[in-house]
C-alpha cells in the first residue's frame, strides 16, 4: 500500500505587509517569520528581530531567495509584480486581498490554516470580534452620532477605505463619505473639490496621512474650512496610520478604540 505523505507546514515565512506579521506574532507563531517589510511597525520588536526584504511595491527578490522561504505572504494588486517575480522563481506565494472587517477576519483564519494552526486563528478572531462587539455596545449608549470626515491623504484629498468606514460606524459615528468606502483604489476615493467637504459639515475630522505626520495647520489654512463644525469646535484629531490604515489586528483594536474615544469625548462636550 502506498503511504500518503503528511503535509509539511511552512516554517520559513516572509510577510510583505505588516498585518500578516502582526497576526503571526499574536498567534505566537512569529518563529516562522524570516523576512518582513521595512514598513512594519507592529509589533515594534519585529524590525529588530526579522530581516527586512521589501518596501510596499518593491522587494529585494535576491534577498528573499537567500532566505529560502517556503511561503511568501503578499497583499493586493499593488504587489502583483512582486508576486509574479517570485512565482517565476518557483516560490510558494499566497496573496491576500482583504478590504473589509469580514475579509480581515477571514485572512486570519486562512493564515492560521496555512500554517496548520487553525485553532489559533479561531481564537484570535474570537478576541478581535469580541472587541468590536464591546465597542459597538458602548457606542449604542451614546446619545448622538457625529458625522466624521476621515482624511487618508491631503493632496489630493483622499478619504477612508472600506474597513475604516466600517470602524467609524461601529465606533458610533457616521462616515461622511460612506459612498466611497467600497472603492479599494485610492484614485477612486479622491474628493475633487474642497467645497464638498465644507458642504458635508462634519462634526469631527480624523486625519491619518499614510506614512506621513498630520499637519493641522495645513488643514486649518484651507479656504472656507473655518465654517466646518469640526474646525470651529477644534474637533480635529490624528490617528496614526499604523493603527488604522493596515487591514489587520491593529485597526480592529487600537484603531477603532481611538476613534471610539474621540466620539465619546465629542458626545461629552455636546449639550443634550
Amino acid at each position: 500500500m502506498t503511504q500518503v505523505t503528511q503535509p509539511s507546514w511552512p516554517t520559513r515565512i516572509i510577510c510583505l505587509t505588516e498585518e500578516t506579521t502582526e497576526a503571526l506574532y499574536l498567534m505566537a507563531e512569529d518563529h516562522r517569520i524570516v523576512g518582513i517589510s521595512a514598513y512594519t511597525m507592529r509589533p515594534a520588536r519585529a524590525k529588530k528581530e526579522k530581516t527586512k526584504v521589501s518596501a510596499f511595491i518593491n522587494a529585494r527578490i535576491d534577498k528573499i531567495l537567500e532566505l529560502k522561504p517556503d511561503l511568501v505572504l503578499a497583499f493586493s494588486d499593488m504587489q502583483a509584480d512582486i508576486v509574479a517575480d517570485l512565482i517565476k522563481q518557483g516560490i510558494q506565494v499566497h496573496c491576500f486581498n482583504h478590504r473589509s472587517i469580514t475579509d480581515t477576519l477571514q485572512m486570519i483564519k486562512t493564515l492560521s490554516a496555512l500554517i496548520g494552526q487553525p485553532e489559533k486563528g479561531e481564537k484570535l478572531v474570537k478576541e478581535l470580534t469580541g472587541n468590536l462587539v464591546r465597542i459597538s455596545q458602548s457606542a449604542e449608549q451614546l446619545p448622538h452620532k457625529p458625522t466624521i470626515y476621515f482624511e487618508e491623504w491631503f493632496d489630493p484629498l483622499i478619504t477612508g477605505i472600506g474597513w475604516v468606514s466600517e470602524l467609524i460606524e461601529i465606533a458610533g459615528g457616521i462616515d461622511a463619505y460612506h459612498e466611497f468606502s467600497k472603492q479599494s483604489l485610492a484614485k477612486n476615493r479622491i474628493i475633487e473639490h474642497h467645497q464638498d467637504v465644507i458642504d458635508k459639515q462634519p462634526d469631527i475630522i480624523i486625519a491619518s496621512w499614510c506614512g506621513r505626520r498630520f499637519d493641522k495647520n495645513k488643514l486649518l489654512s484651507r479656504e472656507g474650512w473655518n465654517t466646518i463644525p469640526a474646525v470651529i469646535n477644534d474637533d480635529i484629531y490624528e490617528v496614526n496610520s499604523t493603527d488604522i490604515l493596515q487591514p489587520g489586528p491593529a485597526a480592529l483594536t487600537d484603531g477603532i478604540e481611538q476613534i471610539h474615544q474621540i466620539i465619546k469625548q465629542w458626545n461629552e462636550k455636546k449639550p443634550n
